[in-house]
């Protein structure tokens, strides 16, 4: 067969390929990006189910609109005035398969070869993998622990020209880094003064462990004037709710939400109406605060755990910075007292001592630093978690 030039340009997912050695019995995983199983809302999402089924079967059951269910969607613009963002028109945001589909939605209009996409380094593998189907030149822009360096940001925006920056400001994937105030609004300056399409991806801003974070940019974007017409966002009930419902959505100016509402049309029709009545149900039930406390709890004392056994087992050999909210912990591997300095040959190691973690490499789009890994505090428990790190200082 003759595939398309397209493929060429992009590879298996690294995380993915991980996964198939991790059959093994007795393997504590650090490296999955998802939530985990035994936070989920099950009685919950089964009444939300169940009275879908109950009072409206024909329109839950049948196809609906490629934009998405509209009680979900009046239901999504609620739940984002709560996060900080008034006066949401339902109609200016459509429900996608997940964030994933938002974001390749957003690749699918506007990206095309010869265009430069800019993203932060490290960054979600996904993303990159999407957007480099399209054959832009996709480049990394250097993060610190509070977010996106903006003054590097600034400098390669006016050098490139790129036609969009992807960021994940909240507790990023696999940084776990939090974007500043100040910064946030010098992004949304940059968005406005140059004209450049900023898409914000926000899966886990509800994640947080103290004190909430700052608003997203699509709530800030009211503070500077002209901003709002160069912002896409996406955002997700995955981490939140259930990955296995997929459902997200994508927020964007009225031009472009027209142009990938056509896409998607060609895609997937819709997503799951059943999927979508089922998740409106849950949000107007009214649980959907008390999950996100239990979540919370949960995970700030397994981040806790993680980061004191980093601490107490591998000391000096590596560093990180400790989350305030997400899924992750982005570390490097300093070389001290003769630890290692390779990411991926220390995965391996590790997979022989029975613990797993995803390599940092893969999450640069380039010049990637090969000392960096990423340890998923979410789906282990405190013992589990105490056990693990010292399968790694073994390792």
């Amino acid at each position: 067969m003759q595939f398309a030039k397209r493929l060429d340009l992009v590879e298996t997912s690294a995380i993915r390929e991980l996964f198939k050695l991790l059959g093994q019995p007795g393997i504590i995983s650090f490296a999955g990006g998802f939530p985990d199983s035994a936070m989920f809302d099950v009685e919950g999402i089964a009444q939300a189910s169940q009275k879908v089924l109950r009072d409206a079967p024909g329109s839950a059951l049948q196809y609906g609109a490629t934009e998405g269910f509209m009680p979900l969607r009046e239901e999504l613009a609620k739940f984002m005035a709560f996060k900080g963002v008034p006066e949401l028109d339902p109609q200016s945001l459509i429900v996608t398969t997940g964030s994933q589909q938002a974001l390749d939605l957003v690749g699918k209009t506007l990206l095309e070869p010869g265009d430069v996409a800019l993203v932060e380094a490290p960054t979600f593998l996904a993303t990159i993998q999407c957007f480099k189907l399209y054959g832009p030149k996709v480049l990394g822009v250097p993060i610190d622990e509070h977010g996106v360096r903006v003054d590097v940001l600034e400098e390669m925006i006016k050098r490139h020209r790129p036609k969009i920056v992807y960021l994940v400001p909240t507790f990023g994937n696999p940084s776990g880094a939090l974007l500043s105030l100040q910064r946030r609004l010098k992004v949304l300056e940059l968005a406005r003064d140059t004209q450049t399409v900023i898409v914000e991806d926000d899966p886990y801003g509800d994640l947080y462990f103290g004190e909430a974070p700052p608003p997203s940019l699509l709530a800030l974007s009211a503070q500077v004037p002209g901003s709002r017409e160069w912002l896409v966002h996406a955002g997700s009930l995955s981490k939140v709710l259930s990955p296995g419902l997929r459902v997200g959505w994508l927020i964007a100016p009225k031009e472009l939400l027209a142009k990938a509402t056509m896409c998607k049309q060609f895609s997937d029709a819709h997503t799951s109406t059943f999927a979508q009545a089922t998740a409106a149900a849950y949000l107007q039930s009214g649980r959907m605060p008390a999950t996100l406390n239990q979540v919370r709890a949960v995970y700030a004392k397994r981040a806790k755990t993680m980061g004191r056994c980093l601490k107490e087992s591998l000391g000096e050999k590596i560093s990180f910075t400790e989350p305030l909210g997400g899924l992750f912990f982005w570390a490097r591997l300093t070389g001290a007292n003769s630890g290692p300095t390779d990411g991926a040959a220390f995965a391996k190691s590790a997979i022989s001592q029975g613990v797993a973690f995803v390599p940092g490499a893969p999450f640069y789009a380039n010049d990637p630093d090969h000392a960096t890994l990423r340890l998923s505090f979410a789906t282990s428990d405190e013992g589990l978690i105490e056990e693990g790190i010292a399968r790694l200082s073994k390792a």
